[in-house]
C-alpha cells in the first residue's frame, strides 16, 4: 500500500512538472509571437508607407471604326473616363486609320493605349504650326500634336502615331508638325510608331521610355526637355537636304534631364546631325547605336554659335558603330565616353524606370 502510494505521488509530481512547463513553454511561445508579430506589423507599416499608391482596379476600354465596339473614336473613349481617375484603364484600338486629335487630360492618369500593331492601327492628323486655331490665331510648335498626354502613367503599346503634314524644304517657316506630344510624367512607349517631318515627337516634360519603337522624321524629329530613354529603337531620317535627330531644351545644370539612346540604328537620307543643342545645357547620349553613313560633317550642331553653347551642352557617344559611327565625333566638345561616365545614362536609372518600369518591360 505504502508502495502504491509512492507511485502516486511520483506519477502527480511528474506532470504537474510538466503541466507547468508546457504553460511556460507556451507563455514563451506567445511572447515570442507577439514580438515577432508587432516587428512584422511594423515592417509592413513601414512597407505600406513607403509602397507606390497605384490604380486600383483593371478596365477596358474597346474602340473600332467599324461600330463593333465601346466607341467609334479614340477620344470619346478618353472622354469617356472619368476625372481623377484611379484605375488602371486600357483602351484597346481595333486596326484602323482614326483621323483624329486626341487630347489626355492631366487629371486621367493610367491610361493605355493598346493597337493591334503600329502598321496597321495608327491615329493621325495634319495641323502644322501656321495654320489657324479657332481662336484666329496660329497654332504654333507645341499645338500641332496628333495626339497630346499631360497625364501621368500613360502607356502605348503596338500603336502609331502621325502627322501628316508634308516635309519642309530647310528654311521654310511656320511647317512644324508634331504628331506626338507626351507633357506628363513615367510613360511608357512599347513597339510604337511616330510618323512625321520636321518635330514629330515633342518629348516636352517628364520622364519617358520608349522600347523598340520607330520614329522618322527629316528635322529635330525629337524635341524638347523631357527626361528619357529610347532603347533598341530605329530612328529614320527622311530629310531632303539637310535634317537633324535631336534637340534638347535643357536651360540649367540643374535639370536631371537628357534623351539617352541605347542600342538604336540611324538610318535613312541625310546629311543630318545626330543632336542639336535647342537649351544652353542641351545633353544627349548615344550609346551602343549603329549609325548609316548619313551622319553630316561633325555630327553635332550648337545651334546658336553667339551663346557658346558647345561650350554648356553635354553631348557624349559611347560605344557606336557603323559606316556614320566616325562622324559622331568629329567637333572638339562632342564626348567620347568611357564607361564609367556613360553608365548613368545606360541605366533605366536615368529614368529612374525601377519605380515605375515592369522588369519586363525594361
Amino acid at each position: 500500500m505504502a508502495q502504491l502510494t509512492n507511485s502516486l505521488n511520483y506519477l502527480f509530481s511528474v506532470s504537474l512538472l510538466l503541466f507547468v512547463s508546457f504553460h511556460c513553454l507556451c507563455f514563451r511561445f506567445s511572447l515570442v509571437a507577439a514580438c515577432s508579430n508587432s516587428t512584422d506589423d511594423q515592417q509592413i507599416q513601414h512597407h505600406h508607407h513607403r509602397k507606390w499608391v497605384g490604380p486600383s482596379g483593371h478596365k477596358v476600354i474597346t474602340v473600332s471604326l467599324n461600330g463593333h465596339a465601346h466607341f467609334r473614336s479614340v477620344q470619346d473613349a478618353v472622354d469617356s473616363i472619368p476625372k481623377n481617375n484611379n484605375m488602371s484603364i486600357t483602351i484597346k484600338i481595333a486596326p484602323g486609320f482614326y483621323r483624329e486629335k486626341v487630347v489626355v487630360p492631366a487629371t486621367k492618369p493610367y491610361i493605355t493605349f493598346k493597337g493591334a500593331g503600329r502598321d496597321v492601327t495608327a491615329i493621325e492628323w495634319h495641323d502644322r504650326a501656321s495654320d489657324l486655331g479657332a481662336n484666329g490665331q496660329q497654332l504654333r510648335t507645341y499645338q500641332t500634336a496628333s495626339v497630346t498626354v499631360y497625364a501621368n502613367y500613360f502607356t502605348a503599346r503596338n500603336i502609331s502615331f502621325t502627322n501628316t503634314a508634308p516635309a519642309p524644304l530647310p528654311g521654310m517657316q511656320g511647317w512644324q508638325a508634331v504628331a506626338f506630344r507626351i507633357s506628363g510624367d513615367k510613360a511608357f512607349f512599347s513597339g510604337c510608331g511616330f510618323y512625321g517631318a520636321q518635330d514629330t515627337l515633342c518629348d516636352d516634360a517628364g520622364r519617358h521610355y520608349f522600347k523598340e519603337c520607330y520614329i522618322e522624321g527629316s528635322i529635330d524629329f525629337i524635341f524638347g526637355n523631357g527626361r528619357s530613354m529610347y532603347k533598341d529603337c530605329e530612328l529614320h531620317s527622311i530629310a531632303s537636304r539637310f535634317g537633324s535627330i535631336a534637340a534638347h531644351g535643357r536651360t540649367c545644370p540643374e535639370e536631371k534631364t537628357g534623351f539617352a539612346f541605347v542600342g538604336c540604328r540611324v538610318t535613312g537620307t541625310g546629311p543630318l546631325y545626330v543632336g542639336r543643342a535647342m537649351g544652353q545645357y542641351s545633353r544627349i547620349v548615344y550609346a551602343y547605336t549603329y549609325f548609316d553613313a548619313l551622319v553630316a560633317h561633325g555630327g553635332w550642331d550648337d545651334w546658336d554659335h553667339k551663346s557658346n553653347k558647345s561650350k554648356t551642352a553635354f553631348f557624349g557617344v559611347y560605344n557606336c558603330y557603323g559606316p556614320g559611327a566616325a562622324a559622331t565625333r568629329g567637333v572638339s566638345w562632342a564626348r567620347a565616353l568611357d564607361y564609367e561616365s556613360a553608365h548613368p545614362f545606360i541605366a533605366k536609372s536615368f529614368v529612374n524606370g525601377r519605380h515605375w518600369i515592369a522588369p519586363r518591360d525594361a
